[in-house]
């Protein structure tokens, strides 16, 4: 049957598909942000004022949306309807052979990557910047100057040379060296890629565009590693830092990593800025109950089977000839195959992307029962109203939207929630 299959047309057909649903959920998203009445449920927790304040950047960001993602829609269709990537390939041939090195896979592979990672990127800098220097600039949230984004870009451009292309030639060598079996060892290597990238990411490359700075001595300080050493946590803090997020934006957040009895907690600037001292720990006592939970295992793992099961799925028809063809190669490349089993993915990975998005808001309120267990249901309610205040988050999003694209559930229903464990709790 996949000799015959018309993997081409199922794609441009899905992408279409798919786009029309997301536009239908976009639309319906867009009509919450034309009201200026306050839901009841914020009437005493969020003034007028912020509220609309709110309501005109996320209708900026949605028309944005739809914007960007229409180009974004018919560039992919052009792109896969003109053959365009085969004539890319082919061109790389040429270039690989007029340096000596035709017939070698593995350096047309990685021209390939260059030329599309820096034509993708010209071809999106448009958006890009309005977002950052128009949209996010009106709203006050960009904090970058037009220089600093253009040293970020020249950084993330060395990085994609020094790591991202040794790795994606490693990972072809894998696939051939691994024969019928190969999707055994790629599972291994991206899994060892995976745990070296959480150790060396916050150490090595989040420096290059961050200060980040231990945490001084202070009470928050003395709180968070009071939080830490409590005997219902007993999280293994062994650093604490803190970040210059508002070097770029005045967007707040915060984050662990780290393995076995090495763990480091990363504070943004802007976070503690945005709340008091207890109010910055009723939110680590959310992220610690995550840990705690094994959230974070468990979506290791996950992660883990779905990589292996798309390898595994991959090995059938990593050779199919007819898979290529339909798409304009006359050739076999193990990268443009597995690019071209993702396309025929796509369907399957938006619902697997509803999947993981339904089993995250699970978790997300687990931790807030967890925090609420601890003692710190209020704050952690003061906290996020704050942080969504001063994020300007949707504050009455579509019910059907958010539930597709929402990891996080809603402010409301996250109060709501923490709401009932107090009434639990007395």
């Amino acid at each position: 049957m996949l000799e015959t299959f018309p993997f081409y047309q199922y794609y441009l057909i899905s992408i279409w598909v798919i786009y029309v649903f997301d536009l239908y959920l976009n639309y319906r998203q867009y009509r919450t942000f034309l009201s200026d009445k306050r839901p009841k449920e914020i009437v005493d927790i969020v003034d007028q004022d912020k509220f609309i304040k709110s309501q005109k950047y996320q209708h900026d960001k949605s028309l944005f949306g739809f914007a960007s993602g229409a180009f974004e829609q018919i560039k992919t269709s052009l792109i896969w309807y003109f053959f365009v990537f085969p004539w890319v390939w082919n061109k790389c041939g040429v270039i690989a052979g007029n340096y000596g090195y035709n017939g070698y896979e593995t350096i047309q592979t990685c021209i390939f990557m260059i030329i599309n990672f820096i034509v993708e990127d010209l071809i999106n800098l448009p958006f890009s910047l309005y977002n950052t220097f128009v949209i996010e600039e009106i709203h006050g949230f960009n904090k970058q100057t037009l220089k600093l984004y253009f040293v970020d870009k020249a950084k993330s451009y060395g990085l994609m040379l020094i790591i991202g292309l040794p790795l994606i030639s490693l990972l072809i060598q894998v696939i051939k060296w691994g024969g019928d079996y190969f999707y055994i060892y790629v599972s291994i290597f991206l899994f060892t890629v995976q745990m070296i990238a959480l150790t060396i990411y916050p150490v090595l490359i989040q420096p290059c565009f961050n200060k980040v700075v231990p945490l001084p001595e202070a009470p928050l300080r003395t709180a968070i590693e009071e939080l830490a050493a409590d005997e219902r946590i007993q999280f293994p803090l062994s650093e604490l830092y803190e970040i210059d997020g508002s070097k770029r934006s005045a967007h707040s957040n915060a984050y662990f990593y780290g393995f076995c009895k090495n763990k480091r907690i990363v504070l943004f600037d802007t976070l503690i800025e945005q709340n008091t001292k207890e109010e910055v720990v009723a939110v680590l006592a959310h992220e610690l109950g995550h840990w705690k939970l094994n959230h974070t295992i468990w979506m290791l793992v996950l992660s883990q089977i779905q990589s292996f099961i798309i390898f595994f799925l991959f090995s059938q028809i990593i050779n199919n000839v007819h898979l290529y063809r339909s798409f304009g190669f006359d050739t076999k490349p193990t990268m443009i195959g597995l690019m071209l089993f993702g396309n025929i993915l796509t369907p399957f990975n938006q619902v697997l992307s509803f999947l993981m998005t339904a089993n995250t808001r699970r978790f997300e309120f687990q931790a807030d029962n967890f925090a609420v267990k601890l003692g710190f249901g209020p704050l952690l309610k003061n906290a996020l109203i704050k942080l969504q205040k001063e994020n300007l988050s949707a504050m009455n999003p579509d019910w059907l939207y958010s539930t597709f694209n929402y990891s996080h559930p809603p402010m409301i229903e996250r109060l709501k929630g923490i709401n009932n464990g107090i009434k639990r709790m007395d």
